[in-house]
C-alpha cells in the first residue's frame, strides 16, 4: 500500500475499534487514501480512535490518554 501524504487526514494516526458499518478493511483503506495512518494500539501517539459497536477496552485506553474518540459518522466529516 502506498501512503498519501497529503489529504484531510495528512499528519494523523488512527485506530478503529468495534464493529463499524463497514468492513475494517475498507474503512483502513478509506483512512489510508485521506492521508491518515493506522496504528495497532492506542498510544499517545494515536491522533483518534473511531468505535464501532462493542469496541471493548480500547475505549478506556484512549479516555486515560485522553485520545479524542471519534463514531465512524464523525469520522467521515472528517474528510468531506
Amino acid at each position: 500500500r502506498r501512503m498519501h501524504a497529503d489529504g484531510p487526514l495528512a499528519g494523523k494516526s488512527f485506530l478503529v475499534t468495534g464493529t463499524l458499518p463497514v468492513k475494517r478493511d475498507d474503512a483502513h483503506e478509506i483512512i489510508e487514501k485521506n492521508g491518515g495512518k493506522l496504528l495497532s494500539s492506542v498510544s499517545s501517539k494515536l491522533s483518534y480512535l473511531i468505535v464501532g459497536e462493542d469496541p471493548g477496552s480500547k475505549v478506556d485506553k484512549a479516555q486515560s490518554l485522553n485520545v479524542p474518540i471519534l463514531s465512524w459518522e464523525d469520522f467521515l466529516k472528517l474528510i468531506k
